[in-house]
């Protein structure tokens, strides 16, 4: 197993040393990963369930009614009364902690909807009768899940372009420039609103379009850096030495740009987060029925009666951000060579 170096036993340190956000980025991985088994925290489709001695998945498995002893051949729906004590009686059935998915729609809820918090809705219900518990974990997973593809694929392009100015300078550098200067100048929003109108936005249309402008906020940072090392003696030397400039650029020059590249992820990753959600608050953004936290907040703007809606938005919104800027800090800190 490779040892780490002194340089790599500081930082680690200094990130330890950062106990707010030590702590921050466990409970986020935790939440994280909680979301990523939703299904199993909340479906409206049992775990397992035994029916005549034989064993079913219903959260994996596709089952007709007719199994269970009922007359069409589609999908079994297990909140149906006949449906629930036909099993019972011939077995037993293990329910996840919420009985709701995301889009379940309790038809049984004993006034208007949106419902305060039950015992059946622990966060209530929205306008729509949906499960708030089950959509915020959905949501949850999903914004997060936009937000680190799209951080990645925007960091791919960003140090792309940013290595590319920085090393060959120039006339490359500055063409660069002023396309940068005019592309960061187009209004995103209308463009997207035009965009909406043309096709119906999806999770990887609304991606690739966010994706057109979020690469530049690290095309600065690894140009300056590409632009002081270049100079340097080692790269000299190893320019003296045969090597090309590829092997000069992501050998020598592009671990030194990612240094000041990783602390700005996570605040990238934010930022990805908020656009989504801001996007979908103005009703631009993914399909309406998608888990989503700014379809959420829409609905607590609509239904002011309704506080639970807010508070549920604001509080997963709030502890998701405050995490992830609080881990941002700590990675800053750890590659921060003031600090030993």
């Amino acid at each position: 197993m490779r040892t780490l170096s002194p340089i790599q036993r500081r930082r680690l340190a200094n990130f330890r040393s950062n106990r707010r956000g030590f702590w921050s980025l466990w409970i986020f991985l935790l939440l994280f990963g909680l979301s990523l088994i939703a299904e199993l925290i909340a479906n409206d489709r049992p775990l397992v369930l035994s029916y005549k001695g034989d064993l079913y998945f219903p959260v994996v498995q596709t089952i007709p009614e007719e199994t269970f002893g009922g007359f069409l051949p589609s999908e079994t729906d297990y909140r149906e009364e006949f449906i629930q004590e036909e099993i019972e009686s011939h077995g037993w059935v293990l329910w996840p902690p919420i009985r709701f998915s995301y889009d379940t729609v309790n038809y049984h809820l004993d006034q208007p909807s949106p419902a305060p918090p039950s015992a059946e809705n622990w966060l209530g219900t929205d306008d729509q009768a949906r499960d708030v518990a089950a959509r915020v974990i959905y949501g949850f997973r999903l914004s997060v899940l936009f937000g680190l593809i799209l951080t990645l694929l925007s960091c791919l392009v960003g140090v792309a372009v940013g290595a590319l100015q920085g090393f060959y300078g120039g006339k490359v550098d500055l063409l660069g420039q002023r396309f940068i200067e005019i592309w960061s100048g187009l209004p995103v929003l209308y463009l997207l609103i035009i965009l909406s109108s043309i096709v119906q936005p999806n999770f990887w249309w609304l991606l690739g379009i966010m994706l057109l402008f979020s690469w530049m906020g690290l095309v600065d940072v690894v140009r300056a850096e590409f632009l002081r090392a270049r100079n340097f003696e080692y790269v000299k030397a190893a320019r003296a030495l045969g090597l090309d400039n590829r092997k000069i650029m992501f050998r020598h020059i592009l671990p030194n740009a990612m240094v000041a590249t990783l602390t700005f992820l996570p605040f990238i990753l934010t930022g990805a987060i908020t656009g989504l959600t801001s996007l979908d608050f103005l009703g631009f953004g993914l399909p309406s029925g998608s888990p989503s936290l700014g379809e959420l907040i829409a609905q607590a703007k609509d239904n002011l009666h309704a506080p639970w809606l807010a508070g549920s938005a604001f509080v997963s919104l709030a502890l998701m951000l405050t995490l992830l800027v609080f881990v941002g800090e700590a990675v800053r800190d750890a590659f921060d060579p003031r600090k030993s």
